[in-house]
């Protein structure tokens, strides 16, 4: 980057992409790979067993399934900008890895089927984004297909998701009669030369709607609709606020086919334009961390074990919040206690890595360890601080654990324990009994459990029913009355791996019921992680 010291922070962009299953999310990250120079070619989503490969999926079981199961961070540079994208699971059975990526984010693309407008997934996705005032930007993806009329799908986001909508492009016909994208703000038709349905290749500067560079090639009734969409749109929605879509109130809503390419170039320059540099980050003590303070602090947001198989490797993944960080800096693990040198850490595309010599708040690194840095761990330049703001979430399915060779014990517990590091899973430990149980967020995440321990730690488990369905952190201020409830309800006790006493409960009523009857006791469906020791 050219831009030097401190303020380089102000030329990045950091954001994720959230979405449902199948909305496109794959191939919009590819293209904006593409758009980017990160990428010579990008692999098409084709029908299920002939897909290429996605690059920012990596895993083995990721590619047999044709999903993503982790989230990737992938760097590249545009006109001046350096973007950060955080890949984020798109498939329904999702981890907390997913929730804890967007902490680390400054803006989020939420992508949603023209067809099939806003699902389950977006909608817990998007409530994540929420609660932590996240900038969104919309894209209406699928448009060469045939989908819900434009103006319905804003609507839906509109009431469903209580947000203002700019639109900032409309469709040009739909499905077998897709012409391409209009840019009414900066009078442009996105179309192509090989008619109807094909790919981007030609943009044209236009005067309006009247202009024949525009309405020529059309048929009447898509002509009539477009001009209704504008004028419509151009009443019934606000105009685009910069500072209310700063704060989270409003949404830019941008329609385009990842696949024919419409639509990446205009999100991308919107991100560079609008989206917000790295932002100010919450801390203990009251204390806000700013990105142009000259020291260094970072917070772990993701530990990813054995991304080289050869080399039986943990990465932590470190969001950079201020200062200029350079390769061999020596940094407090505050945790810890003690200094770590960062000798090298690693900017990502993937499987791709290269050295990083220099970072700047908004960046993501990696940094190479055998263990020492924990998801939720402040990383600073001597100051005894600690980033808060990633939580952990009580997970939706237990199971317990059985081990097929009792042999193995030591080896599963190692995998477990790195792979709830890695917020794949959380581990409960029983008050009474020997066996693990462990938690999840979807089903999904079993499988994955199941095929990485047998491939990185050579040892085969599988699952049996729980006789418990959810999970609640307990808090109490009396530390007597805590030790009491510990103490008598010593069956339905574990320790998570932070040591920290969760309840296992055997439904929903039984969560109601215990909670009535214990006043002074929290039950937490959330909690801060802040690793004090």
């Amino acid at each position: 980057m050219s831009t030097a010291g401190t303020e380089a922070y102000k030329a990045r962009r950091t954001f994720a992409i959230i979405s449902h299953p199948d909305a496109g999310k794959t191939t919009l990250t590819e293209k904006l790979l593409l758009g980017g120079g990160a990428i010579r070619a990008a692999g098409q989503v084709r029908a299920r067993g002939e897909r290429r490969r996605a690059r920012s999926d990596w895993m083995k079981i990721e590619q047999e399934r044709g999903i993503s199961v982790s989230s990737s961070v992938m760097t590249f540079e545009r006109d001046g900008i350096l973007f950060n994208l955080l890949d984020t699971p798109g498939h329904e059975d999702f981890s907390e890895d997913t929730y804890r990526t967007l902490t680390a984010v400054d803006a989020a693309i939420m992508v949603i089927d023209a067809a099939k407008g806003i699902e389950t997934q977006t909608r817990k996705l998007f409530e994540v984004c929420r609660l932590r005032d996240i900038p969104i930007i919309t894209f209406v993806n699928k448009i060469d297909r045939e989908g819900r009329h434009p103006m319905e799908v804003i609507d839906e986001i509109q009431e469903a998701l209580a947000l203002d909508v700019t639109p900032m492009s409309w469709p040009v016909g739909m499905g077998s009669d897709f012409f391409g994208v209009y840019d009414h703000i900066g009078n442009r038709f996105f179309t192509s030369t090989e008619g109807r349905g094909g790919a981007l290749d030609t943009i044209k500067d236009v005067k309006g709607l009247e202009d024949p560079e525009l309405i020529g090639e059309l048929f009447d009734n898509i002509r009539e609709e477009l001009e209704e969409n504008v004028e419509l749109g151009g009443a019934g929605y606000p105009e685009f606020d910069h500072e209310s879509f700063l704060e989270g109130h409003l949404t830019p809503v941008f329609f385009g086919s990842a696949l024919r390419d419409y639509g990446i170039d205009q999100i991308l320059d919107f991100i560079a334009a609008y989206a917000p540099p790295p932002h100010s980050q919450p801390a203990t003590g009251g204390r806000t961390i700013k990105p142009e303070e000259k020291k260094v602090t970072g917070f772990v947001f993701k530990v990813q074990a054995n991304m080289d198989p050869k080399h039986r490797d943990r990465i932590a993944f470190v969001r950079l919040c201020s200062g200029t960080f350079k390769r061999g800096m020596k940094l407090k693990h505050v945790r810890a206690g003690k200094a770590i040198t960062v000798s090298a850490p690693i900017f990502f595309f993937a499987e791709e890595r290269e050295i990083a010599e220099k970072a700047y708040p908004g960046d993501v690194i990696g940094v190479p360890n055998h263990g020492q840095l924990r998801v939720g761990d402040t990383l600073s330049e001597g100051e005894e601080i600690h980033v808060t703001g990633l939580p952990a979430f009580a997970p939706e399915i237990l199971r317990r654990v059985r081990l097929t060779d009792t042999m193995r014990v030591k080896q599963m517990r190692r995998g477990l324990e790195d792979l709830a590091e890695e917020g794949l899973v959380q581990i409960f430990k029983p008050a009474i009994g020997t066996n693990w149980i462990v938690g999840v967020v979807g089903v999904l995440q079993l499988d994955v459990v199941v095929d990485r321990l047998k491939a990185e730690y050579q040892t085969e488990i599988g699952f049996e029913t729980a006789m418990y369905n959810t999970a609640r952190w307990i808090e109490c201020e009396d530390k007597l009355k805590l030790d009491k409830f510990l103490e008598t309800n010593r069956a339905h006790v574990a320790l998570d791996r932070d040591d920290k006493p969760v309840y296992l409960f055997k439904n929903a009523w039984e969560v109601s019921y215990i909670g009535e009857k214990n006043p002074d006791i929290g039950f937490r469906e959330t909690r801060e992680i802040v690793h004090t020791s």
